[in-house]
């Protein structure tokens, strides 16, 4: 029989049963030590100020490294194409020219191949062949880089020289600005040389890249465009590319910083000439880190040490303007991104 209640303490329904069903109790917090918190703090922090500490303290130790050429030659290092230990006379335009050229070639050839590889695994190639082929291409870049410079030099330079050298410079006799682009020596070492091995180096880390962003391309999207009676290159021109854009970037930004920073397959196969004779793509010439590899061990203290540290600096440079001009890039492309939805 239910209780009467006083008409001057009323209470509903629902607050009766509230009082009467057992209250659920918050949940209990695991007790952690009071000094955890404040311990991964210290370490999150410190993680990260120490990279930037690293990072200032190469800056500075190249700059004083390099302080002695950058007060003898100072800017016009940059455009200087003589090279001379002998005399003291240096200039790193041979250098620069030779890394700027070999990357540049190197993109050229990786970009198209590695997108076709990660079109091939995403949309192409069977489910036997898919994972194999796979593998294959992501051990490529397992491959030591000394590996790749003997190979270069021994079996990929003579069959350069044989079958593409000998042929163009003869086919392009007399023929205005293309004859001097081929002309040189027919040895296979030089400036091209360098950029396909390169090429073959970056294509591991391009295409893993580009394979995985598009495979995150959602279903639907390509199935609709399937059914609108789209093809395969339209579906990956007009739908995945749009929508990986950032990550194919992304991907091709590791490619150059792989490229621009390579040493010994370069160090092999591009020559080490200090003289810039021509624009020919099959001249033998120099890059920075080469340039680094053979001469900095053999460099006396003075302007020689100095100059090749004015080198790493450069390089250093390079590098900073490819990270920051690919941020901007990928901002601008976020940003157009956010407009249009």
């Amino acid at each position: 029989m239910a209780a009467i209640l006083p008409a001057n303490n009323f209470e509903s329904g629902a607050d009766v049963l509230k009082k009467t069903q057992p209250q659920s109790q918050p949940p209990q917090r695991r007790v952690l030590a009071p000094w955890a918190d404040t311990l991964f703090s210290f370490l999150a922090h410190g993680a990260a100020w120490l990279t930037l500490a690293l990072l200032v303290g190469i800056i500075i130790s190249l700059v004083i490294g390099a302080l002695p050429a950058i007060r003898e030659f100072g800017l016009s290092f940059l455009w200087t194409s003589e090279w001379d230990p002998v005399q003291e006379k240096f200039g790193g335009l041979v250098m620069i020219y030779g890394t700027l050229m070999t990357s540049f070639i190197a993109l050229l050839i990786a970009v198209p191949v590695s997108f076709g590889i990660a079109l091939f695994l995403t949309e192409l190639s069977p489910n036997w062949l898919k994972r194999p082929l796979g593998v294959a291409v992501e051990l490529l870049a397992a491959v030591p880089s000394i590996v790749y410079g003997m190979w270069g030099l021994l079996v990929f330079g003579p069959i350069l020289a044989t079958y593409v050298q000998q042929p163009l410079q003869s086919a392009l006799t007399g023929v205005p600005f293309l004859s001097t682009l081929v002309s040189g020596p027919p040895v296979g070492i030089g400036i091209l040389s360098a950029g396909i091995i390169l090429a073959i180096m970056i294509i591991p880390f391009i295409a893993a890249v580009m394979r995985d962003v598009f495979e995150v391309t959602p279903a639907m999207l390509k199935e609709s465009a399937y059914g609108l009676g789209a093809t395969t290159w339209e579906v990956m021109w007009r739908v995945v590319l749009p929508y990986t854009k950032t990550g194919v970037m992304g991907g091709i930004m590791l490619g150059l910083g792989r490229a621009l920073g390579e040493t010994m397959a370069v160090t092999f196969v591009i020559g080490n000439m200090n003289q810039l004779n021509s624009l020919s793509v099959f001249e033998a010439a120099n890059s920075i880190t080469s340039a680094l590899a053979n001469e900095f061990a053999e460099a006396g203290e003075g302007l020689h040490q100095a100059s090749l540290i004015y080198l790493g600096l450069v390089l250093f440079f390079i590098t900073f303007v490819v990270l920051a001009c690919s941020k901007i890039l990928l901002s601008r492309l976020k940003k157009n991104e956010g407009t249009r939805t």
